[in-house]
């Protein structure tokens, strides 16, 4: 019988309550269903992204310590580089394999990826050298890769590094104010841990010749290293080939590289947070000519950056990926008699290294010819010195070993025939028809294609989801009567709103700067921008006028700004003037160089309103930030500053150099300059 019918028969007389009731037995069913689902069920395969499997590899295999990777490998020269355009990087590189021929093992290492506290342990390893190839940034600054083993020389003076050989090149450009600021602090700051220099600091200007500069300091470097350790050199100045080639003819193509920075697949599935390694697709929403006339494009781009939850400041710089002309990529192919769209690997030889590849593999070499190796500047001495073994004319590979020298007439050579004439690789191979290196082997010596950097033009207090984008494009006839075009330049004005219906997208991120609006917003700005140079300060203003609708006290807001012809180029005309008119701007000065038979310049005005520029200065706290071109301009403002204060302040010149100097050091007098 059923439990029912149990139940039912039982005398009414007697309250026996039943065991389960029919609730109870649901619920317990129910409750059973569940648990066997769940476990039954739960397992089923997900779509889950293939790339969470990546991101947890690296933290548990990467090696942190850099000693036991050298006693491992058997490494006693060790070359970190502190690098944000790749040249820091490139001459790290160009070192470790240069220790080769001298009969000892190097390896060159980004310092971000190790425990620097260990250098105090390299005298561990018999015959060991630490080479820092250290660039400088913006106002001083290391680069973003060295800025962690910058903090640690800051805050270690305990520290005995007494065990220590060390050199340092230093990689910078007199233009700027603090030039070579972050080799020379290097280079001191051991010395005054205990380290023994064991060479002179090496000093590159890249405003004059920064690979002559190199190549003279490394043939003085390393004769002085051998007799520091007694050992003689091999001599062997045959080609080292760092990686190898595999060819994929039969591969997944989803497991193929199209141009990513870091992550497969990471421009197919966005994740935050965005940075250099993993930069964000904007779409261009805005790309328009700003100037009305004249032979040149100017231009404006918009971002969006809806739902990616990039934040940014008034001041800082975003960085662009660009990509090379598809015109000079073909035409490389074509020369070199290839089939770019081959799928390869280049292999890093030495199977410990932390670099496997020297771009993101496997890909094709259209991929890398397009997005990862950069193809328009002329290359550096070493990649003519290694391609000269390819050359079946005698005379062209005696050429091109010449240009790898450092004497007089290779270093003329190569000022002419490569910098002077503006000659990339393409140019190269069309006027050397008996130069048809390898294509792995071209692709392995050319440098990285970089990102881009510019001001940001916008204010995220007023442009929250966008980012703006002022530029000029860049493009030149040479010497041999090519046209050479910016790669990244050309290539924003070519991104389109809607191509073919997609919209256009551009790989970026965001670089903090220190070039900041004051604390205070009472306090007084005074900006110097001609050109493109107004960028940042476009964004100043919109965000002084934000800060007085909020009801803000805001002190003064003054523009300087110069152009050409005021029928032409005056960039922004109508925003300035719109913001002077509703007082985010209250005062604007522009100087059109070339509507009057003399040049008039920013610095003129500057000089021509100097009791209002000193009174702002010296009485009411103002903070001076300059932007533009660092060759002339900041140099040629600085100096009316210096007469401002001089004449003004009743100074010398010393004087009025000294304050001047002091504004800087307090952080009153901002550059944001670029040669």
């Amino acid at each position: 019988m059923d439990a029912e019918t149990t139940t039912a028969s039982t005398p009414l007389g007697e309250e026996v309550e039943p065991l389960f009731s029919n609730l109870d037995i649901f619920l317990f069913s129910l409750i059973v269903g569940i648990v066997i689902y769940w476990f039954m069920f739960r397992k089923k395969p997900e779509p889950v992204p293939e790339f969470k499997k990546i991101e947890t590899q690296a933290p548990s295999t990467r090696e942190t310590s850099f000693i036991e990777k050298m006693k491992k490998m058997g490494k006693n020269i060790i070359v970190f580089y502190g690098s944000q355009t790749g040249t820091g990087e490139e001459f790290a590189n160009r070192l470790s394999k240069d220790a080769q021929r001298y009969g000892m093992k190097g390896m060159a290492a980004d310092p971000e990826e190790y425990d620097m506290a260990e250098l105090a342990r390299l005298s561990e390893i018999e015959n060991s050298l630490a080479i820092f190839c250290m660039a400088t940034y913006g106002e001083g600054d290391p680069t973003d890769n060295a800025q962690d083993f910058y903090d640690w020389l800051q805050e270690n003076d305990d520290e005995d590094l007494s065990g220590l050989n060390y050199t340092v090149f230093a990689l910078g450009n007199k233009t700027y104010e603090h030039y070579n600021a972050m080799g020379k602090y290097v280079d001191k700051r051991l010395e005054e841990l205990g380290a023994k220099r064991i060479f002179d600091l090496g000093l590159g200007d890249d405003d004059g010749n920064l690979e002559e500069d190199f190549v003279s300091w490394r043939e003085q470097f390393w004769p002085a290293v051998c007799e520091h350790f007694g050992v003689e050199p091999l001599g062997d100045e045959s080609s080292i080939r760092q990686y190898e080639l595999k060819v994929h003819t039969d591969i997944n193509m989803n497991k193929v590289y199209s141009g990513e920075i870091g992550r497969l697949k990471s421009f197919e599935v966005q994740k935050p947070p965005f940075d250099s390694k993993n930069p964000f697709l904007a779409p261009v929403t805005v790309n328009r000519r700003l100037n009305k006339g004249g032979e040149r494009h100017l231009m404006h781009l918009e971002l969006d950056i809806t739902g990616s939850k990039i934040r940014y400041e008034s001041g800082d710089h975003v960085a662009v990926f660009p990509t090379n002309d598809s015109a000079l990529v073909n035409k490389l192919g074509q020369v070199l008699g290839v089939d770019l769209d081959v799928v390869i690997s280049l292999n890093n030889l030495d199977e410990e290294s932390n670099k496997k590849h020297p771009f993101p593999c496997p890909t094709t070499y259209r991929t890398a010819l397009t997005h990862y190796l950069d193809i328009t500047q002329p290359p550096r001495t070493n990649v003519l010195y290694e391609l000269a073994q390819y050359a079946t004319d005698g005379k062209d590979q005696e050429n091109l070993r010449k240009m790898a020298s450092s004497s007089p007439e290779g270093k003329s050579l190569y000022q002419n025939w490569v910098l002077d004439a503006c000659r990339n690789i393409l140019a190269i191979l069309e006027d050397m028809p008996s130069l048809r290196p390898p294509i792995d082997h071209l692709c392995e010596l050319l440098p990285r294609l970089q990102a881009r950097y510019y001001s940001i033009a916008s204010s995220s207090k007023v442009h929250p989801n966008s980012i703006h984008i002022c530029a000029v494009v860049v493009e030149y006839q040479t010497k041999t009567g090519r046209l050479n075009k910016g790669v990244a330049t050309n290539w924003l004005k070519n991104k389109l709103i809607s191509d073919n219906g997609h919209k256009s997208m551009v790989p970026m991120y965001i670089r903090k700067s220190q070039f900041r609006l004051p604390f205070k917003a009472t306090n007084p700005v005074l900006m110097v921008g001609p050109g493109t140079g107004i960028a940042p300060f476009v964004g100043f203003i919109q965000e002084r006028g934000w800060l007085k609708e909020q009801g803000k006290e805001v002190g003064e807001t003054v523009m300087y700004f110069g152009c050409r012809h005021k029928n032409e180029d005056y960039l922004y005309q109508e925003e300035l003037e719109e913001a002077e008119k509703n007082g985010a701007l209250t005062q604007l000065n522009v100087a059109f160089s070339r509507d009057q038979e003399h040049k008039v310049y920013v610095q003129h005005l500057l000089k021509a309103n100097k009791e209002h520029v000193w009174k702002l200065i010296h009485s009411e706290n103002a903070h001076i930030y300059i932007c533009g071109d660092a060759r002339n301009m900041a140099k040629d403002v600085q100096l009316a500053f210096y007469e401002i204060a001089e004449e003004q302040g009743e100074m010398t010149r010393s004087q009025a150099t000294d304050y001047i100097k002091k504004l800087m050091t307090k952080g009153r007098y901002s550059q944001d300059v670029w040669s």
